[in-house]
C-alpha cells in the first residue's frame, strides 16, 4: 500500500497532487471546462511532473465539457507526446465528458473504474460550482436592487438560481457588508457591491461560458441583420443583451453603435445546443482569439430562472445585469456607467 507521507513528500515538491487515485497505480487528474491552451497545458505539465515521481503509475487527464474543439484537443495531445519525455507519455492517457458520455477512455479500466470516475467527476464538479454559484447569487441580488424588486427570502434565491440552501447561507454571508437584513429573514442589496462587482467583471466569462463567433466569409452581416434572424426563429430561451439590451431598460441612453450582437442563451440543464447558430448564419465560427472582432458573442444562463423580459413583439431580453456585464466584456467601459448609474438604485455605483 503506497505511504500517504509518501504522497505529502511529493505533493509538497512538486506543489501539485492529482485529484484521485484508483487501485494504488491510476492517478487521475479532473478538469471542467477548460476554455485556454494554457489551463490544459498546464494540466498536462502537472501530471506528468507527478508520474516522473511515481515511474510505475500511470495518469489520465479527464476533460469535462471542455470548450476546445476536438481538433485542437487532438493537436495539443500530438504536442505533448512530442514535448514530453517518452516513459512519461507511455503512462498518461486524456479522455474527454461530453454530455455525460466518456471519450477516448481505456476499455480495460472496467465499469467499477467508470463508476469510481462517475463520482470523482461529481465531486470536482461540485467544489467548483459554489465559487461560481457565489457570482450568480451576486448577479440575482444585482438584479432585484437595480430594478426595484425589494427584499427576497433565501428560498426564492434558491429555487431562482437552482442551487443549495448552504450556497446561499454561505454567499450572504460574503456579501453581508452590503445587505439589508429585515426582521422576516429577507435580504436586499443597500448598496453597490464594488468589489465583488469587479471580481465578477473579471470572471465572467468563465461564470457565464461566453462564446465568440466570427465570420470569415467576406460577406459579413451586419449586428441588426443577425438580430432580425434571431427574432425569427422564435425562441424564448435566447435573450438580447448587450447594446440592444441596455437601450431596451433605459430607451434614452446614449449608447452608440452597435459593434456586435450579444445574446443570452438559457440553459438550466447545462446542455447546450449550438445549432441555432448555423440557422442564423452558417458562415459564423467560433475563436479563442482576443485580437478578433466577433459579430456574436453567446454567454449561458445556467440559473433555474431565467429572468428574460418579453416585449409586445415576443422578443426576449436578458436582465440588466447581463447587459451590463456585456458592456464591460465588450470594453464600453463609459457606456457601461452610464447604464448602471441610469438606475436610481446604482446612482454613482461605479
Amino acid at each position: 500500500m503506497k505511504s500517504n507521507l509518501s504522497d505529502e513528500h511529493r505533493k509538497a515538491e512538486i506543489g501539485y497532487e492529482p485529484d484521485g487515485l484508483w487501485k494504488e497505480n491510476l492517478w487521475v487528474e479532473v478538469k471542467s471546462e477548460t476554455h485556454g491552451f494554457r489551463d490544459l497545458r498546464a494540466s498536462f505539465l502537472s501530471l506528468a511532473y507527478w508520474l516522473t515521481k511515481v515511474p510505475n503509475d500511470h495518469g489520465l487527464l479527464v476533460l469535462v465539457d471542455s470548450r476546445i474543439a476536438d481538433k485542437k484537443l487532438h493537436q495539443e495531445w500530438q504536442f505533448a507526446k512530442m514535448a514530453l519525455h517518452p516513459d512519461v507519455i507511455r503512462r498518461l492517457n486524456m479522455a474527454v465528458v461530453k454530455e455525460n458520455q466518456y471519450i477516448g477512455l481505456p476499455t480495460e479500466l472496467g465499469d467499477d473504474f467508470r463508476l469510481w470516475l462517475d463520482q470523482l467527476v461529481l465531486k470536482h464538479s461540485q467544489s467548483t460550482r459554489p465559487r461560481e454559484s457565489f457570482y450568480v447569487i451576486l448577479e440575482v441580488l444585482m438584479h432585484q436592487w437595480l430594478l426595484g424588486q425589494g427584499p427576497m427570502t433565501s428560498d426564492w434565491i434558491i429555487k431562482t438560481i437552482g442551487c443549495s440552501y448552504p450556497t446561499v447561507r454561505d454567499a450572504l454571508r460574503r456579501l453581508d457588508y452590503c445587505l439589508r437584513r429585515h426582521s422576516d429573514r429577507k435580504v436586499e442589496l443597500n448598496r453597490f457591491p464594488r468589489d465583488e462587482w469587479a471580481r465578477l467583471v473579471a470572471v465572467s466569462d468563465k461564470v457565464r461560458s461566453t462564446t465568440r463567433f466570427v465570420d470569415r466569409s467576406n460577406q459579413l452581416r451586419s449586428p441588426e441583420s443577425l438580430l432580425r434572424r434571431i427574432q425569427r426563429l422564435g425562441r424564448t430561451d435566447l435573450a438580447v443583451g448587450g447594446v440592444w439590451g441596455a437601450k431596451h431598460y433605459q430607451p434614452e441612453l446614449d449608447l452608440v453603435g452597435n459593434p456586435r450582437l450579444d445574446l443570452c442563451l438559457h440553459c438550466p440543464d447545462k446542455r447546450v445546443d449550438w445549432s441555432f447558430v448555423e440557422q442564423v448564419d452558417p458562415a459564423l465560427e467560433t475563436t479563442k482569439r482576443r485580437d478578433e472582432s466577433p459579430a456574436l458573442v453567446v454567454h449561458v444562463v445556467r440559473r433555474a430562472v431565467s429572468l428574460f423580459q418579453t416585449n409586445k413583439d415576443g422578443l426576449p431580453w436578458a436582465d440588466p445585469v447581463e447587459c451590463l456585464l456585456d458592456l464591460h466584456e465588450a470594453h464600453l467601459e463609459t457606456q457601461a456607467r452610464e447604464f448602471l448609474n441610469s438606475f436610481p438604485a446604482a446612482k454613482g455605483g461605479i
